[in-house]
């Protein structure tokens, strides 16, 4: 039975791994001629065959997650929704696309023009890039390298630089004031950010993300439970970067305006709008790949294709930025930036000391997996209500006292001077 299940994920036609019939025409190229000769065409097939996957799979889910973000937010404000266009509303997101398509694109007459157009194509390439390195599956990404999570933490940095072009040439205060709001989170919340995923790294000795994924499948563990400090530093510092509610810090308090991209309409704006989309869903497949064992189920992921598997715990995910966006209310700047220098920096730190003394213990030591991962998985997920609530307790963040009983207006008004 084992050796047939073997032959059977290795046939092109076993859709479980929908990187078998990809192989088996590189092969079939690379089997032209003397078998060298035309290795470059399967690099290039396999390239376009990569990109044009990744684009249309980007395509499908964006449109798909405008429907099910506003679907989700509305329910959790008690509100219908999109329920016109389409049956259930499923097509609005669709309308949505072609009136931004139709809408005139304006350009300020004082601003850049060049880079103006430029940010709203160059900010949709981290986005992409990202994609190329996850692993939908064992055989499933468009690019395995060696270094993905140094990979994910450049390519990453360039958001910042592209945020600043679209504010920058608008010729606009409020969107250059817009912009550098952005940046200043950006770069606040990534210290934290790759403090966590270095934790990641330690503790598994792998920075390729098929790596991560093999280690979590060899143990029998997902990481989230050997790591929740770095899962939740992970999550609470990807969201702030995504400049979604309650961090939408770009909007100021004093001025009704959008932020870096004030200034765009129809279809630029629109490409901001999806982006957003696109780089939650990235970091909804980052964070099941890093905590949650990406393809792999303990085991089913031999019966249903492991792709099936990334992308529902990836959705699965994606609701987690929704709720967050729709119950919790919009943070300042100030609170925000405090939160990353003062809370989440601080835990990181000490999150990597805690790992780096345990795979030290478990190296020098030689101890089983089954024996040191269980005690550990123990110790540092009450290390981390530990640290949270002892520090929460101990730097300023302590809870407002309640008065006793409701305060009555004949009270308040009894106590102002006359």
């Amino acid at each position: 039975m084992t050796a047939l299940s073997g032959f059977l994920l290795s046939q092109w036609y076993d859709l479980r791994d929908l990187g078998n019939p990809v192989r088996a025409l590189i092969d079939w190229i690379n089997g032209w001629g003397d078998g060298t000769t035309f290795h470059w065409v399967g690099y290039i097939v396999a390239g376009l065959i990569g990109a044009a996957a990744i684009g249309l799979f980007l395509g499908i889910a964006m449109l798909s997650l405008i429907w099910i973000e506003r679907k989700a937010v509305s329910r959790i404000q008690i509100r219908y929704g999109p329920n016109r266009t389409g049956p259930f509303g499923l097509l609005q997101p669709v309308a949505d696309a072609l009136k931004l398509m139709q809408k005139e694109a304006l350009t300020p007459l004082a601003g850049d023009k060049i880079v103006f157009w430029l940010a709203p194509v160059v900010i949709f390439i981290p986005t992409l890039l990202v994609f190329g390195v996850l692993p939908f599956g064992p055989k499933m990404t468009a690019a395995n390298i060696s270094v993905a999570v140094l990979y994910i933490v450049a390519i990453g940095s360039a958001t910042p630089l592209v945020i600043f072009m679209a504010g920058w040439s608008s010729n606009n205060k409020y969107s250059l004031l817009g912009a550098m709001r952005g940046i200043a989170m950006a770069i606040s919340y990534e210290i934290p950010m790759v403090l966590s995923l270095l934790g990641v790294v330690l503790f598994t000795g792998h920075m390729d993300l098929n790596g991560i994924v093999q280690w979590q499948q060899k143990y029998h563990v997902w990481l989230i439970v050997l790591q929740p400090l770095a899962a939740l530093t992970y999550f609470i510092s990807a969201s702030a970067e995504l400049n979604r509610t309650p961090t939408d810090i770009a909007e100021a308090e004093s001025e009704i305006v959008a932020g870096y991209h004030t200034e765009y309409s129809g279809m630029k704006f629109g490409l901001f709008y999806a982006v957003e989309l696109g780089n939650a869903l990235a970091v909804s497949g980052i964070w099941a790949t890093l905590f949650f064992g990406g393809w792999w189920l303990f085991g089913l992921d031999r019966w249903i294709p492991a792709w099936l598997i990334f992308l529902g715990k990836m959705y699965i995910l994606y609701g987690a930025l929704i709720i967050t966006r729709g119950t919790l209310p919009r943070l300042r700047i100030d609170q925000l930036l405090d939160f990353a220098w003062k809370f989440l920096l601080p835990l990181a730190l000490v999150n990597v000391l805690v790992v780096a003394l345990e795979v030290t213990i478990w190296q020098e030591n030689g101890i089983s997996a089954g024996i040191v991962l269980p005690v550990f998985a123990v110790v540092n997920i009450l290390l981390s209500v530990v640290l949270v609530v002892g520090y929460v307790q101990s730097f300023g963040f302590a809870r407002r006292q309640r008065p006793r009983r409701a305060r009555l207006i004949t009270d308040t008004l009894a106590a102002m001077p006359q």
